[in-house]
């Protein structure tokens, strides 16, 4: 293991019995076809799972929903980007040269998405409990309080609710196109509410940045028709 990646063992207070998985956990797409995108899609999991637990013991005043806002501000992309920077997972990034000119080991995407992936490495290294672990230490500096779910929503929670306030189904998103090189793809996602047969569309650097932008186009269409409606 090279020392950038023995410096992070010890920024994670973790020593992997296999180091391959942090090597893989660091690795994008751009740079190999044994990239981190399986960790990325285990962490997304892993992490939710201890956030949720850990929610569950803090602040056990709050219901349901709240605790579901909650969440979604800790597991968004810039809160992950955020912890990656100071966990310093910049340095250990293993991009295509496509990708590090283009500042890569900076786009918070990315650095989000290897945080992920970390996590997920971690958890087939030892298991739930240490990987759990993990995550409480990651966000030991982040003071956990019920006015959080008071900060703002991301658009796909916004537009749940305002779609949920209203019986209505939820929203349907379909990746429409997927454009540019492998190392600098943007997602064209398109969100559509049954009811109304309407279909907005987003794009963003990545598929969960795409369905975000579509669903924010969704919300700009449905508050302007019910705002006219009213008029």
């Amino acid at each position: 293991m090279n020392p950038e990646l023995q410096a992070l063992q010890q920024r994670l207070k973790h020593n992997f019995a296999n180091p391959r998985l942090l090597e893989r956990a660091l690795t994008h797409r751009s740079f190999t076809s044994d990239h981190n995108e399986r960790l990325e899609f285990l962490g997304d999991s892993v992490l939710n799972l201890a956030i949720s637990g850990l929610l569950f013991e803090k602040l056990s005043q709050l219901p349901e929903g709240d605790l579901s806002r909650v969440r979604a501000n800790l597991v968004k992309q810039d809160t992950l980007f955020q912890i990656a920077s100071g966990l310093g997972l910049t340095t250990g990034l293993r991009l295509g040269d496509g990708e590090k000119r283009s500042g890569g080991n900076k786009r918070p995407s990315i650095l989000a998405d290897a945080l992920e992936a970390v996590i997920g490495a971690v958890y087939l290294d030892a298991g739930f409990e240490v990987a759990a672990a993990l995550v409480h230490r990651l966000y030991s500096g982040i003071e956990l309080n019920a006015q959080m779910s008071a900060m703002g929503k991301d658009p796909k929670t916004e537009l749940q609710e305002w779609l949920q306030a209203r019986k209505m189904k939820l929203p349907l998103y379909r990746v429409v196109a997927t454009l540019g090189e492998a190392h600098k793809q943007t997602f064209d996602v398109e969100c559509t509410v049954t009811e109304t047969g309407r279909s907005e569309r987003g794009i963003g650097a990545s598929r969960r940045a795409g369905e975000q932008a579509a669903a924010a186009a969704m919300l700009q269409h449905l508050m302007a028709g019910s705002q006219s409606g009213r008029s």
